[in-house]
C-alpha cells in the first residue's frame, strides 16, 4: 500500500473511532447500577405502571373513605410505624391505599378561612361547592349560627343523589354519628355544633330548623340510609332522669331516636356493641344503625373490643358492606377515620398514627373486596394538621423516638442528637399546641420515653389546642374515572368525579 493510501486509511479509521465514541451507548447496554435492588424496584414500578389502562366507567358503586386530619406528615409518619410494627425499617413500607394507582393533590381552604374546618371542608367533598367554616350541607351565603338564612341555601349531597338514584347509602364513623364531617353527607344546618336539639338556640326552634341526629334518622331520600355506624349515642336519646346506662341522653323533645329508627322500616336493627354488630343478619337487615359510645367512639390504641366492646373501623365497615352490597343497583358509602384529627388536637402523634393504620387497613379490605372495573374507591382528607417529620434520624429510627442521628459509616450515633439547647429532641412535634415550651425553656427529653402512651410530642406555638394546618392533602383512587385525577384539584372537584362516575345527575 502506498504512503497516501495508509494514510488515508489511517484518517477514516481515526474518525470512524471518534464517531464511535461520540454515539450514545445503545438503549439496552448495561447501566452499573443494573443491579443494585433500588434501581431493580424502580424498574418493576416502570412496567407496571405501563401496564395501566383508564377506567371509563360507569362505577356501579362508590366508597368515600375520609381521613379526619390525615395529611401527607400523617401517612408518612404512620407508613414508618407500620412497618416497624412488622420489625422492619419503616421508610421503605407503603400503606394500602398509597398503592392505588391514581393520585393528586387537594386544596383545602373554605370560603372565609386559609386554614380551614371539617365542617365546609367534608360540605365540598360531597356536595360540589366550597363553603364557609362551621357550616354543613349549605352554602357560603348563610349566615353561621342563623336557622332562617339557611333555609334558601341548601346544598344536595352525593349520598342524597344516590338514595334518589335507587343506590343504598352508608355512613360510618370513629366519631359521633353527628359529628361535622359524617353530618355533612346527610343534613343541613348552618352550624356544625347543632347536633342534638339540646343544641338548638330557642330561636332556631322557633324557625323550624333540626338538629343532625333528627335529620339523620328522618333522612327523607329514597327509602333512607341503610347502614349508619359510630359514635353520639347521647344526641339521639332522651335526656330521661332514673334511666338505665345506655339508655339516657341529652335531648329535650323527649324523644328516643334509636327506636324511631327501628319502627320506620321493616327489617331495621339497632346495635349497641361489637358482639350485637356481629350478630346481624344480613340478609334479614336493610337498615342498620349503630351507636357504640355516648360520645365519640374510642382510639384505636384504647379500643376495648369482646363482646361488649367497641368494633374496629373495618369491622364496621365490612359488616355495612355486607348490607350495601345486597343492592343491585349498587351503593354509596362514606367512612371516616374520625379521630385522628382529635389525636392530632392534643399533640398525641402516637394515637393519631395507630388510627391512621386502622383506616389504611379499613382501605385494604375495601380494596379486597371490591372490583375496580365496577367500584370507584377514593382514600382522602378534609384537612391537614401541624404534624412534622424533621431532624435527620438514621434509616428506621423508632418514629415516636429521640433523633439518633448516623454517624460517620452510616450507622446509628450510640446516643441521641442535641440541639442547640444541649437537650435532645424528637423526630415528631408540632407547630403548635399544648406542650410547647414555658419561661423556663423546654423540657429535658433525656430520661424520658417519648414512645410511652401517655407521652404527647413537644409543640412550638403554645396554644391551648393545636390547629389545623392549611397545606393541601392527596386524594389516591382506583375504578371508574380515577384516571382523571391528577395535578392539584380543589376540594369540590371531588363530589363531580364521584357524580359522573356514578352517573348520578343523570339518575336522578
Amino acid at each position: 500500500m502506498s504512503s497516501a493510501r495508509l494514510l488515508v486509511a489511517l484518517a477514516l479509521a481515526l474518525l470512524f473511532a471518534t464517531l464511535a465514541a461520540r454515539a450514545p451507548a445503545r438503549a439496552d447496554a448495561e447501566l452499573p447500577q443494573e443491579k443494585n435492588p433500588w434501581f431493580a424496584s424502580g424498574q418493576k414500578w416502570l412496567a407496571e405502571a405501563r401496564e395501566r389502562e383508564p377506567i371509563d366507567g360507569p362505577a356501579k358503586n362508590v366508597i368515600l373513605v375520609i381521613g379526619d386530619g390525615m395529611d401527607v406528615s400523617t401517612i408518612t409518619a404512620a407508613r414508618i410505624l407500620d412497618g416497624q410494627l412488622r420489625g422492619e425499617p419503616g421508610e421503605e413500607n407503603f400503606l394500602a391505599f398509597e398503592r392505588f394507582p391514581h393520585t393528586a393533590l387537594v386544596k383545602t381552604y373554605n370560603t372565609d378561612q386559609q386554614v380551614a374546618d371539617s365542617a365546609g371542608t367534608a360540605t365540598a367533598i360531597l356536595s360540589g361547592v366550597k363553603t364557609q367554616a362551621g357550616v354543613i350541607g349549605v352554602d357560603e351565603k348563610v349566615v353561621r349560627g342563623d336557622c332562617a338564612s339557611a333555609k334558601a341555601h341548601a346544598v344536595t349531597s352525593a349520598l342524597e343523589l344516590a338514595e334518589r338514584a335507587g343506590m343504598s347509602t352508608g355512613v360510618i364513623t370513629t366519631a359521633r354519628l353527628t359529628h361535622a364531617t359524617p353530618g355533612s353527607a346527610y343534613a343541613h344546618a348552618p352550624e356544625r355544633a347543632w347536633e342534638s336539639d339540646a343544641d338548638l338556640p330557642a330561636k332556631a326552634r322557633e324557625e323550624g330548623c333540626r338538629d343532625v341526629a333528627r335529620q339523620l334518622v328522618e333522612f327523607a331520600e329514597g327509602d333512607g340510609i341503610e347502614v349508619a355506624l359510630g359514635g353520639g349515642r347521647d344526641q339521639f336519646l332522651p335526656a330521661v332522669r332514673g334511666a338505665p346506662r345506655g339508655e339516657r341522653g341529652i335531648r329535650e323533645d323527649g324523644r328516643n331516636l334509636a327506636k324511631a329508627w327501628t319502627e320506620r322500616h321493616p327489617k331495621s336493627a339497632y346495635v349497641k356493641n361489637r358482639a350485637e354488630l356481629l350478630a346481624i343478619d344480613p340478609k334479614e337487615t336493610d337498615h342498620l344503625l349503630g351507636l357504640f359510645t355516648p360520645s365519640h367512639m374510642a382510639f384505636e390504641a384504647d379500643r376495648q373490643g369482646g363482646d361488649t366492646g367497641e368494633p374496629s373501623l373495618s369491622e364496621m365497615t365490612a359488616r355495612a358492606l355486607d348490607i350495601l352490597e345486597k343492592n343491585p343497583k349498587g351503593y354509596l358509602l362514606v367512612v371516616e377515620g374520625g379521630r385522628i384529627d382529635h389525636a392530632h388536637h392534643v399533640t398525641d402523634a402516637r394515637r393519631a398514627l395507630l388510627d391512621t393504620r386502622e383506616l389504611a387497613k379499613t382501605a385494604g379490605m375495601l380494596a379486597e373486596r371490591t372490583d375496580p372495573e365496577d367500584t370507584l374507591l377514593l382514600v382522602t382528607s378534609d384537612h391537614a394538621h401541624t404534624l412534622s417529620i424533621s431532624g435527620y434520624p438514621a434509616r428506621g429510627n423508632p418514629i415516636f423516638g429521640k433523633v439518633v442521628e448516623p454517624d460517620a459509616s452510616g450507622k446509628p450515633s450510640r446516643h441521641p442528637a442535641r440541639a442547640d439547647d444541649g437537650m435532645p429532641f424528637t423526630t415528631l412535634g408540632y407547630a403548635n399546641g399544648p406542650n410547647a415550651p414555658g419561661r423556663d425553656g423546654r423540657e429535658d427529653l433525656s430520661s424520658v420515653d417519648t414512645a410511652s402512651p401517655s407521652f404527647r410530642q413537644p409543640a412550638g406555638v403554645p396554644m391551648e389546642m393545636e390547629t389545623h394546618g392549611g397545606q393541601d392533602v392527596p386524594v389516591f383512587a382506583r375504578g371508574p374515572l380515577a384516571h382523571l385525577l391528577g395535578g392539584t384539584i380543589e376540594q369540590n372537584d371531588l363530589f363531580h368525579l364521584i357524580a359522573a362516575a356514578a352517573e348520578l345527575r343523570e339518575k336522578r
